[in-house]
């Protein structure tokens, strides 16, 4: 039965139509068609709501079951499909930009987590906490670690999407980086910089933003991140240049800092005291100008332009002070290396060990330690991996000769197991290829390893009818193992004892954000903070400047 709808809008008048058979595709059709438009172009509105073509699984959804009836109101209006579509774009990188922003905070609360608790590594990297000389510092508990290492790493990404002029998007960063050290004990974040350093970075995206209503109440953030400065640099840096050798790496942040209070207090219509502001920054930016003599006298020596310019800043224009701190640079660097490749072997043999009942790492220390009295290495792990590194219980099994040497008949038995599931795996993986097993087995009892065992195979002659095609197989040295290797497996005993609670294989990692940040962190230094491109603060400068000297002539 035919029902009439009441049109109003882009076009006028009464529709028939069969409500239990029309749907929302066909009832748009038909409004272009009488307004000599295109479908794209038409919005129909009922009840106050945007009536939408359904998704694929709500193709079959008629007009009654979307409520309209006999004498339904529709009001029709038209829209430019360019605007609809840029509108809509608008939106989808709304959307992308707001899934991305929640990915990005999923993935430093697990890397925190992770890298805070002691568990397990999963990952060949440590995140770890350092201080400017680059020594690793242990801060509070758990909890501070994990919410310092969330505040850092977000600061970290939001200082990477300010250098590409991503502002809006880094402050998001930066207030995200904020809510996590606030998480952290207030005394512990008072003895670091990093705070007051993001409030600063913060400010900074309200300037370039040129969002006024925001530099207005900058002044209360500013304030904080002066008193927080002072407190860890102390009065006028000189705690900061106690510990850098009297060099300045905080030149450039101290510009900004008061360019931003200069014009701050311009906005607050405080003239004099945005003169004397953005003043002593302007001081600062000359001190910062790199000269072509000094430039080319350390690019003489071999250094990139990039590090060159970086240590005279540093350095006030002292070449000689600047070619020091770039020495010591390229030591750190290659010490660093050192560290790297020395903890990425300490999270194998931690891997190696196995979990504690609690899903906890074996504390190597504690392992040196026991080593040290006269206790095996695998021994030692063991007895700590079993009383979550409790060095006393520890020792009272290793001092009991009947329990000693019951763990070390289970490290034993383990082992075999470990050796003979690797010994499995090549026999399966040569069988595959189309040698007969019986044949496999023997050779790899004898020969031990896949290399050595897949060349005697070869040596023997045709394989068995198992083949069916004659072909070689196809190998690749690079995924061979050696007997040593067999004995660097990670071992099952953690997994073995590890209770449900503290299992981490359900945990859903978001590896392409974790890499992302990792590379990152990886690129940063101590100085990274302090290493900011000035430019733009000498344009804002030039611009204050002159809004001032206007303003106060007006003035008088």
């Amino acid at each position: 039965m035919a029902a009439k709808l009441k049109i109003a809008g882009t076009w006028s008048g009464i529709l028939e139509v069969e409500l239990e058979n029309w749907t929302v595709p066909m009832l748009r059709q038909e409004v272009a068609n009488r307004s000599n438009c295109t479908p794209s172009s038409i919005n129909l509105i009922f009840g106050g709501r945007l009536l939408k073509d359904q998704t694929d699984d709500q193709n079959n959804l008629k007009l009654s079951d979307l409520g309209l009836k006999n004498n339904a109101k529709i009001l029709v209006t038209r829209v430019n499909v360019d605007e609809g579509k840029s509108f809509q774009q608008e939106l989808m990188a709304e959307e992308q930009r707001s899934s991305r922003l929640t990915r990005l905070k999923a993935a430093v609360a697990m890397l925190a987590k992770r890298h805070a608790d002691g568990s397990l590594p999963i990952d060949d990297y440590n995140i770890e906490l350092e201080d400017q000389r680059g020594q690793k510092v242990n801060m509070g508990s758990e909890t501070d670690q994990r919410a310092i290492m969330m505040g850092l790493m977000l600061h970290t990404k939001g200082k990477q999407l300010m250098r590409t002029q991503q502002y809006k998007d880094a402050l998001e960063v930066l207030e995200m980086g904020e809510e996590a050290f606030s998480l952290c004990d207030s005394k512990l974040i008072e003895c670091i910089d990093n705070v007051p350093i993001l409030q600063i970075d913060m400010v900074w995206c309200y300037f370039m933003l040129r969002d006024i209503n925001l530099l207005a109440l900058a002044g209360e953030r500013l304030a904080k991140a002066r008193v927080g400065i002072e407190r860890s640099h102390g009065k006028n840096a000189s705690r900061a240049r106690e510990l850098q050798s009297s060099r300045s790496p905080e030149i450039a942040l101290y510009l900004r800092l008061e360019l931003l209070e200069g014009v701050a207090a311009f906005h607050c219509g405080k003239l004099d005291k945005s003169r004397e502001a953005l003043t002593s920054a302007k001081a600062r930016y000359s001190k910062l100008q790199v000269s072509d003599e000094a430039l080319s006298l350390l690019m003489g020596m071999g250094y990139h332009e990039y590090e060159a310019k970086r240590a005279l800043k540093m350095n006030e224009q002292d070449a000689e002070s600047a070619i020091n701190f770039l020495e010591e640079e390229k030591e750190k660097k290659a010490k660093k290396r050192e560290d790297d490749i020395k903890r990425q072997q300490e999270i194998r043999e931690q891997k190696k060990f196995g979990k504690t009942p609690l899903g906890k790492a074996v504390d190597l220390q504690m392992v040196q330690v026991l080593e040290t009295i006269g206790f095996e290495r695998e021994l030692a792990a063991e007895v700590l991996r079993r009383h979550e590194n409790d060095t006393q219980k520890a020792l009272d099994d290793l001092t009991n000769p009947e329990l000693n040497s019951k763990i070390q008949l289970d490290i034993e038995c383990k082992k075999r197991k470990r050796q003979q599931k690797h010994v499995d795996s090549i026999t399966d993986e040569l069988v595959s290829m189309g040698f007969d097993r019986s044949q496999v087995i023997a050779v790899v009892n004898s020969h031990g390893t896949r290399t050595a065992a897949l060349n005697e195979l070869l040596a023997q002659g045709p394989m068995s009818s198992a083949s069916v095609d004659g072909s070689i197989p196809n190998f690749d040295p690079a995924t061979s193992s050696t007997a040593g290797e067999r004995e660097n497996l990670p071992s099952s005993s953690g997994e073995e004892r590890e209770s449900p609670s503290s299992s981490r294989e359900g945990e859903e990692r978001d590896l392409e954000m974790e890499d992302e940040l990792v590379e990152e962190l990886h690129r940063g230094d101590a100085f990274s903070d302090y290493d900011i491109d000035v430019t733009k603060e000498a344009e804002a400068l030039n611009e204050y400047l002159a809004l001032v000297d206007s303003a106060m002539v007006k003035s008088n």
